[in-house]
């Protein structure tokens, strides 16, 4: 059975959030303190040791060994750590797009593992294509669209029942729209930070992030 929760439209939040692993003896830029398995929201409202923290995780989520054609990973330790970021053509992002109601901290779509912000784009199917979208497992977040409303339900494989909320399509539009904005706001923001701490990679780190958000470039 769904566990049937009316929804108040002022207080369903949809926020880009990006999981965080903490690490404790990173030196390469200045980085905040999180906890492992949380989430940091990305907006432009970001501290500067916040967006380095971001950098950082994104970064990481890409740091494997690039093929071959994609040349020879650098010996200095910042080259090093950017070279997936920078030299890697599908990029990695933990995280999606979180949906809660503020009023209850009820949670209708939590990012489940292997889901990434580089597919936040699959609302837009939802809305416009295939009506139906899983953001990851455990949860198994989904969003269906049934006629004019969309459907969110936080854990569809729940076997004792799970917070569903459903809203008007154009309400979800709306709150999309807003969490891209949030997104390519963060990314203005980074481009500035980039400037500022790596500035012999800024072009290129600001560039890779836009490509992991699944975002146009800053200009």
């Amino acid at each position: 059975m769904w566990q049937r929760i009316r929804h108040y439209p002022r207080v369903i939040v949809m926020q880009p959030v990006l999981e965080i692993i903490a690490v404790d003896d990173f030196a390469l830029w200045p980085v905040g303190e999180h906890e492992s398995y949380g989430y940091l929201v990305l907006d432009g409202e970001l501290t500067p040791a916040e967006v380095g923290t971001a950098v950082m995780r994104i970064a990481d989520c890409n740091d494997f060994e690039p093929e071959e054609e994609h040349g020879p990973c650098p010996t200095d330790p910042l080259g090093t750590y950017l070279h997936g970021l920078l030299t890697m053509p599908d990029l990695f992002a933990a995280g999606g797009f979180r949906v809660t109601d503020n009023a209850t901290n009820t949670v209708f779509v939590e990012l489940g593992c292997c889901n990434g912000l580089e597919t936040w784009r699959d609302w837009l199917e939802v809305l416009d294509g295939t009506g139906c979208s899983y953001f990851g497992h455990d949860p198994s977040s989904m969003a269906e669209r049934v006629g004019d409303i969309v459907r969110l339900t936080l854990d569809a494989h729940g076997t004792d029942g799970s917070p569903v909320i459903e809203l008007p399509v154009d309400q979800v539009r709306t709150l999309v729209a807003g969490a891209q904005q949030d997104l390519q706001d963060f990314l203005s923001l980074a481009g500035t930070w980039a400037e500022r701490h790596l500035p012999a990679h800024a072009a290129a780190v600001t560039a890779a992030l836009a490509r992991a958000l699944d975002l146009a470039p800053t200009q």
